[in-house]
C-alpha cells in the first residue's frame, strides 16, 4: 500500500506506507492498566504478571526490559515509592513500597472508559434534555419572533437584520422590536445517580471474577459522566454486610470481603446521599449477584441468613424500594448472576418501586447502564 504526501510545489509525490507501531511503553502500558484493574492496583502482582506473561508471549525486548518500563513508569508520573520509616521514626533504607499516582489512577478510569464506553466518547459535552421550549439554557436552532420579557441574549442578530432588510429595505436600515428573532432554547434536565455496587464474597466465588467487569463499569461511568455531563452528579457507594460511600480514586483498588449482602444498608445510604441533591431527576444503579442475606438489627447486631429467601430481609428490602419510588427514585438492578433466588427477589423488588432489571451477565454490562443512564436522563415536562 502507498501513501500520497502533497508538496505543492512538486505535485504528488508517492512512497510506501509504513504502519506505525506503538512505542515499547504505550504498547506494554496498555497491559499494564488492564492488570492493574484485575490485581486491584497491586503493583508488585501486576508486576509478577507481566514476567509471566513476557516468559508467554515475549513483551519485552533487549532494548527495552522490565526494568526500563517500571522507570518510565516512575518518570511519566504513574507510579512512585514511599520509604516506610522504621521503628524510632527515621526514614527507613533501601526501595520503597510502590504505589499509584492520581494520574495513574485518572489513566485507569479513561482506560475503563476506552474499553467500555470507546464508541461513544468521542461524541462531546451533551446534557439531558427536555421537551420544554421557553427560557432555558440551551440553544436548539429553532427560533421565533421577540416576545416582551424574553432574555435579550438569546436574540439571533443574524435572523434579526434579515428581518429588518426585509421590513425597512436597505436605504433605509433600522432594527425595531417586531423585526427581532429569538432562538428557541431548551431546558437542561441534570442528573443526580448513586451507583450501588456489591462487595460480597459471591462476586468471586466458583471462579469467576465479577467484581473487576463491575469495577471497570464504575470507572467508566464516573469518567464519562465527568467528561460529558459535567453538570450532573455521581456519587458511588459499595455494600456487603454493611454499606459505605468510596471516593472515585478509591475505585482501582476496590475489593470483595467475606461479606454477606446486606441490599437495604445500601438502599438507605442511596436514599440519604440523594435527599441532599437539589435537582430533581435522580436515579440509583445497582450491580449484584446475590439475594439479600444480611441486615442490621436495631441493637446494631448484624442478622444472616443466606439460605433462600428470607421474609424479613425481603419484606425490608422492599420496604426500602417502595419509600424510593415515593421519593421518586427509580432503582435499576442489573443481575450479573442468574441464581432462581436471586431473579425471584428482583421480580418483587422491582414491582414495589416500578423500576428496571436487566439480567446482563458480564458482557455488555457497561453498555447496557450507559443506555438506562441515557434513557432515565431524560426529564418530561
Amino acid at each position: 500500500m502507498e501513501g500520497i504526501n502533497f508538496d505543492f510545489g512538486k505535485g504528488f509525490i508517492f512512497s510506501k506506507h509504513i504502519p506505525k507501531l506503538l512505542p515499547p511503553f504505550d504498547r506494554i502500558f496498555e497491559i499494564f492498566k488492564d492488570l492493574l484493574t484485575h490485581t486491584s492496583g497491586d503493583i508488585e502482582e501486576s508486576f509478577n504478571w507481566l514476567k509471566i506473561l513476557d516468559k508467554e508471549y515475549k513483551i519485552f525486548t533487549p532494548e527495552y526490559t522490565i526494568e526500563n518500563f517500571e522507570e518510565d513508569l516512575k518518570k511519566k508520573g504513574y507510579i512512585k515509592e514511599e520509604i516506610e520509616p522504621d521503628d524510632e521514626g527515621n526514614a527507613g533504607k533501601g526501595p520503597g513500597k510502590k504505589l499509584l499516582t492520581a494520574k495513574m489512577e485518572s489513566a485507569l478510569r479513561e482506560f475503563a472508559l476506552d474499553q467500555i464506553f470507546g464508541k461513544l466518547k468521542k461524541s462531546g459535552i451533551g446534557n439531558h434534555r427536555t421537551t420544554k421550549l421557553g427560557v432555558g439554557d440551551e440553544r436548539d436552532g429553532e427560533n421565533r419572533s421577540y416576545q416582551y420579557g424574553d432574555d435579550m441574549a438569546l436574540i439571533n442578530m443574524t435572523e434579526s437584520l434579515k428581518n429588518a432588510q426585509i421590513n425597512h429595505g436597505i436605504s433605509d436600515l433600522k432594527l425595531t422590536e417586531d423585526d427581532l428573532i429569538v432562538e428557541e432554547s431548551k431546558h437542561k434536565a441534570q442528573m443526580s445517580t448513586v451507583l450501588m455496587i456489591d462487595i460480597s464474597h459471591s462476586m468471586i466465588l466458583y471462579g469467576e471474577d465479577r467484581i473487576t467487569p463491575a469495577k471497570k463499569v464504575a470507572m467508566a461511568l464516573v469518567e464519562l459522566i465527568h467528561r460529558k455531563y459535567p453538570k450532573d452528579t455521581i456519587d458511588i457507594i459499595v455494600f456487603g454486610n454493611d454499606a459505605w460511600p468510596i471516593q472515585v480514586k478509591d475505585l482501582p483498588y476496590l475489593k470483595v470481603g467475606p461479606y454477606h449482602t446486606n441490599t437495604v444498608a445500601g438502599l438507605v445510604l442511596a436514599m440519604d446521599i440523594l435527599r441532599k441533591k437539589r435537582n430533581t431527576n435522580k436515579q440509583i444503579f445497582m450491580i449484584t449477584d446475590g439475594k439479600p442475606s444480611c441486615v442490621k438489627l436495631p441493637n446494631g447486631e448484624f442478622y444472616k441468613n443466606s439460605n433462600g429467601l428470607d421474609e424479613m430481609i425481603v419484606n425490608m428490602c422492599l420496604e426500602k424500594a417502595a419509600q424510593a419510588r415515593k421519593l421518586k427514585i427509580p432503582i435499576t438492578t442489573f443481575m450479573i448472576a442468574q441464581d432462581p433466588y436471586l431473579r425471584q427477589f428482583i421480580e418483587m423488588f422491582t414491582e414495589q418501586n416500578k423500576g428496571k432489571a436487566f439480567l446482563t451477565g458480564l458482557q455488555g454490562l457497561g453498555e447496557m447502564i450507559f443506555e438506562d443512564y441515557e434513557k432515565n436522563r431524560i426529564k418530561k415536562i
